[in-house]
């Protein structure tokens, strides 16, 4: 519900202050703020993204050629390598949609350093499974197991661990990789780069709400209902393929009910026209263009959205705000205050940003 912002960041901290103390929840808050520096460390090294996308796709195409990787790869998703602890968390994800966090660090370290398979298909099988997959959490978590998110610094499961944590229920020693090394960067990172400055509403200013899987709460945008035309929610997993590349119904099944859930809570609340589109990428323009004119007949177009951050619905959605800006459409992209505050200071590491965790909270308060 957080990955897609059912419910956000500063209402969950906003809730647990109103319990606890600053001092208390320290911990908690932090690991709140974890996805905020992952979305602003990768929104700042879009280059980390693409390199990733075009590195998968390299290596799905040297797996039709190659069985070796094919066979291993198909035995790791399957829960087929004979290793009790990791086959026993595939059928869990498989089934669930969901890993402990801790389960998900074991997971990654035995699929890159005791398996030896490509990191990058790895963070897609996750992606492909988790109800809460995030482009930029998934991805630099799993650059940071391998040594490449903190340069030289790899994390290794150990069985000592997995045993006590899984309560005894696991304990592979001698299997598991031990002190293994660092995956070189083929090239280095660049950046960070500047952020995008973003738009914000005019008040009284009629304009149609263009909503994603991203932010599903448009409620909280700071758009009076009054200056709402009207909502159109878009599915942008079906624009994107996913129900034919291998990602989990579970998956596609908890976004589109995210989506007709939202639709219904719109509706509830007062907003008018609120629409569910999906289709191919031609039938959606040829949708949103037709809403648009019978929303705002002659009158100059605005749609306003929240900034999709880097990732695939990212990718998906620009050709669609290029088609609108084709067809005169202004399209405001607007940012919630706390990515705002916060995404600048993920400039660097972790706990350069978490100093700056305090100072953002007073000013929420």
């Amino acid at each position: 519900y957080v990955r897609h912002r059912l419910i956000t960041e500063s209402e969950i901290v906003s809730a647990v202050l109103k319990r606890h103390s600053a001092a208390q929840a320290e911990k908690f808050i932090q690991e709140v703020c974890w996805r905020t520096y992952w979305k602003g460390w990768l929104e700042m090294r879009p280059q980390v993204w693409l390199r990733y996308e075009q590195e998968l796709w390299s290596l799905r195409g040297g797996m039709a050629e190659g069985a070796d990787l094919q066979r291993r790869v198909q035995a790791a998703e399957g829960g087929e390598t004979g290793l009790e602890c990791f086959d026993d968390w595939v059928r869990e994800l498989r089934g669930t949609g969901y890993l402990h966090n801790h389960v998900r660090m074991w997971f990654a370290s035995i699929w890159i350093h005791t398996l030896r398979l490509p990191w990058q298909l790895g963070a897609d099988f996750f992606l492909r499974h988790l109800l809460d997959g995030d482009p930029a959490s998934n991805t630099l978590s799993w650059r940071w197991v391998c040594g490449l998110q903190t340069k030289g610094k790899v994390y290794a499961a150990s069985a000592e661990n997995i045993e006590r944590f899984t309560n005894g229920r696991y304990a592979p020693y001698g299997l598991l990789a031990k002190e293994p090394p660092a995956i070189p960067e083929e090239a280095p990172i660049s950046g960070p780069l500047p952020l995008t400055r973003c738009d914000t509403h005019i008040p009284g200013e009629k304009t149609i709400l263009l909503v994603t899987d991203e932010d599903l709460t448009p409620e909280t945008w700071g758009i009076p209902t009054a200056d709402v035309a009207g909502v159109v929610l878009v599915e942008t997993a079906e624009i994107a393929g996913e129900s034919s590349s291998g990602v989990s119904s579970k998956v596609t099944t908890f976004k589109r009910n995210a989506l007709e859930s939202t639709q219904a809570r719109l509706e509830a609340s007062g907003y008018s026209s609120v629409t569910l589109l999906s289709g191919t990428m031609e039938s959606l323009q040829e949708k949103v263009s037709t809403l648009l004119q019978a929303h705002h007949g002659g009158d100059k177009m605005t749609v306003s959205m929240m900034g999709v951050t880097v990732g695939a619905t990212r990718r998906t959605i620009d050709p669609l705000l290029a088609f609108l800006g084709q067809e005169g459409v202004t399209v405001r992209r607007l940012q919630r205050g706390w990515d705002e505050e916060l995404w600048p200071h993920a400039t660097h590491g972790f706990f350069p940003f978490k100093a700056q965790i305090s100072t953002v909270l007073r000013r929420f308060a």
